[in-house]
């Protein structure tokens, strides 16, 4: 299988990139102009574009299996950036799929994503941009899976957390990772019981070790 991972560059996207290549996949990054791909990745397809090119977007995804959409805004005095990212970059994303005709689509969203009350919606109305754009991919058009990770740890230190997986709009709080919000990424690929369902994860050292497969089967 070749996957096709946008947001390459940035601090969630290459991990999924590197979690993509240990498990053996064929790996196409596509990032903007003028993203910086970390050293040990450079050797890896890497397509530079803008999404809003529908000819140089169609051209990086018609020759892949599956997209995982790591794109997202940051949070920012520029509060124009989640609608553009979030709702019109997940919008352009998809339309090209259709196009191509591609069907399994992976997106990392956040936990809370919908939720009118909180504080990640002070820059510019995140959560609701992203709820947008989920469910502008949550049709019958294609095969979908969306990941909402809690708040996201930087460091690697923690990647000996238990993963906590749960239904739509059950978690509230919690943290994880991002390394693994790229295994659980890469997991989705591998496992056809996580189509069609949102995701939500936190992690802890404390949790109990459930495997992602044995988790499908419950939410």
């Amino acid at each position: 299988m070749k996957i096709a991972i946008t947001g390459a560059s940035g601090k969630t996207g290459f991990r999924i990139v590197e979690e993509a290549i240990k498990k053996g996949y064929k790996v196409k990054q596509i990032v903007r102009n003028n993203s910086i791909v970390p050293e040990n990745l450079r050797d890896i397809e890497t397509n530079r574009l803008s999404l809003d090119d529908k000819i140089a977007l169609d051209n990086a995804l018609k020759d892949v299996d599956a997209l995982i959409i790591a794109t997202g805004a940051r949070a920012s005095i520029d509060l124009t950036g989640p609608a553009r990212v979030d709702a019109l970059g997940v919008y352009r994303q998809l339309q090209s799929c259709k196009r191509v005709g591609l069907k399994r689509v992976i997106l990392v969203s956040s936990l809370c994503t919908g939720k009118l009350i909180h504080p990640l919606n002070l820059f510019g109305l995140i959560l609701l941009w992203k709820k947008i754009g989920e469910n502008l991919l949550k049709t019958n058009i294609f095969d979908w899976t969306i990941i909402r990770p809690g708040g996201l740890k930087e460091t690697e230190d923690y990647i000996n957390e238990k993963i906590y997986y749960s239904k739509l709009d059950t978690q509230e709080k919690g943290s994880i990772p991002r390394r693994l919000v790229a295994k659980c990424c890469i997991d989705s690929l591998k496992e056809n019981s996580s189509i069609n369902k949102t995701i939500e994860i936190t992690s802890s050292i404390d949790n109990k070790k459930v495997s992602f497969n044995e988790a499908m089967q419950i939410i």
